[in-house]
């Protein structure tokens, strides 16, 4: 069979760091090749240098027969490379066809002028949609769109460049199941058009239904390239990571009603009401999970709690001091942090460095007046992101280079850093290791389990149910703004919690 892509021994260094060492990798005509690695293992350098956006420092591309040492965006674009990045790069305020067609807009000789064939472009949207499933009208504004349906424009996109590469950087980390399927079924129609598609994903449970190869990197060095068909999933993440990871952070035989309470909610419900009558504790030296569908209140209630949201009615306990949270800045003085589910839109600064980022929330939590006054000891902070960098093993060049350097899992290390250098009481930590490899995420898990021991508390909301039963003592079960009942690590299955959460 004919190789779309052959990438042959690709080094990669950046200011005397080497990202890549030596790395092959090939894809074929039809088949959905999966990269698989830690964050910072190279995955990304190396679909960024296929796609022109970095030049190796050596090593070959070969694409259908061509031969390259480097390229640029416009090389790897006639060659038909296309990429859809996490986090998507489409324009709300335009149509889907101004989106899917956004710096190539056909044209037409109109009184001796070049103008835009608006008719053209319809017509070949709407045949894009259709070959992505998306039944929409070319002229609805991308911003009307759910996540999923701006993913379809972003795959139209790249189909309307003839793409014969599509690389495709965890596209279901913000997806529900029915919207994932959606996705998969669109992968193998392009699969079976000869389309060769490089996945990126930590989700090893989906990379063995969509999946046909597999190759590893660690550390910038290529591992493996196995059949995902014949391959363990164990042994999948011994190559990643190298070690056997512990998938249970608590001790399910443990009871914590006689602990002193950390956290009490009592009667909150928003001005809104996208919560009501919410009433839980949380107990020192706890886990407490938040389960439900997308938009059954558990984010909803973690804005609430930090101010970022009203109420209208409840009161708000932590440590036996009575709270009254107006706003987030509220919060932050009062010792409550949040890690909120989108890190990259609202969990970090990202013209900031490490330590700036670091540095924030106790800047904070020392200033008066709303933070209108505060003095600024850099020299201080520098020191205290150090001890974070340690404290928390992020792996970066130090702490003055900027945290969109970084990879994800190193990113939410930071934010985690920013917390407890502020001396956070509370923690709350939503859809905590989205995008982040399995090795990150039994670090965060490991984080979170010692500061409930530590007696700091902390709550935890997640889509990912064997990641609530796999770290939580209790699971708060939300449906449609109600509390739906709380489970002990004992009780609570998948089955079960699902029953709560839809019946």
């Amino acid at each position: 069979m004919n190789v779309l892509v052959n990438m042959e021994k690709i080094t990669k260094e950046f200011a005397g760091v080497t990202a890549l060492k030596d790395v092959d990798f090939n894809l074929l005509p039809g088949e959905v090749h999966v990269l698989l690695g830690e964050n910072g293992a190279g995955k990304s350098t190396l679909m960024k240098i296929l796609c022109g956006v970095y030049e190796p420092t050596a090593g070959t591309i070969t694409i259908s027969g061509n031969t390259f040492s480097q390229l640029n965006p416009k090389d790897s674009a006639s060659q038909g490379i296309s990429i859809i990045y996490q986090e998507l790069s489409v324009i709300d305020d335009l149509s889907i066809a101004e989106n899917i067609f956004v710096g190539k807009m056909p044209t037409k000789k109109t009184l001796g002028m070049n103008v835009i064939d608006y008719k053209l472009m319809r017509q070949e949207t709407v045949r894009l949609l259709e070959r992505v499933g998306l039944n929409r009208h070319p002229s609805e504004l991308v911003g009307e769109l759910s996540i999923s349906e701006k993913q379809q424009v972003e795959i139209a996109k790249a189909l309307a460049t003839d793409a014969k590469v599509l690389i495709m950087d965890e596209p279901t980390s913000s997806l529900t199941d029915g919207e994932i399927e959606k996705l998969f079924a669109i992968i193998r129609q392009l699969k079976s058009e000869g389309v060769g598609i490089v996945y990126i994903s930590h989700k090893l449970k989906e990379i063995k239904i969509i999946g046909d190869r597999i190759t590893v990197l660690k550390d910038g060095r290529f591992v493996a390239t196995k059949d995902i068909a014949t391959t363990e999933t164990n042994e999948l993440i011994t190559l990643m990571v190298g070690r056997e990871l512990q998938s249970k952070y608590t001790a399910k035989s443990e009871s914590f009603g006689t602990n002193e309470v950390v956290l009490e909610v009592k009667d909150f419900t928003r001005k809104d009401e996208k919560v009501k009558d919410i009433n839980f504790k949380l107990y020192k030296g706890e886990v407490l999970g938040f389960a439900g569908l997308i938009g059954s209140g558990r984010t909803e209630l973690m804005n609430a709690i930090v101010g970022s949201e009203p109420i209208k009615s409840g009161e708000l306990v932590l440590n036996g001091q009575t709270l009254k949270i107006k706003t987030p800045y509220d919060a932050v003085k009062n010792k409550i942090a949040y890690i909120t589910e989108n890190r990259r839109e609202s969990g970090f600064f990202p013209n900031f460095e490490i330590w700036k980022n670091i540095s924030a929330s106790s800047l904070i939590a020392k200033s008066r007046w709303g933070g209108l006054s505060g003095l600024v000891k850099q020299r201080e902070e520098i020191k205290r992101a150090d001890q974070q960098k340690e404290l928390l093993a992020i792996k970066c060049s130090s702490v003055h280079q900027n945290i969109t350097e970084l990879s994800g899992g190193n990113q939410q290390k930071v934010i985690i850093g920013r917390w407890l250098s502020a001396g956070s009481k509370l923690f709350i930590f939503d859809e905590p290791t989205r995008g982040i490899d399995v090795g990150a995420k039994s670090e965060i898990y490991k984080i979170m389990r010692e500061l409930a021991d530590q007696g700091v508390g902390v709550l935890v909301v997640s889509s990912e149910l064997p990641e609530l039963l796999a770290i939580c003592d209790r699971i708060a079960v939300f449906q449609e703004g109600e509390l739906k009942g709380i489970l002990t690590s004992e009780e609570a299955t998948e089955e079960k919690i699902m029953a709560k959460a839809t019946s």
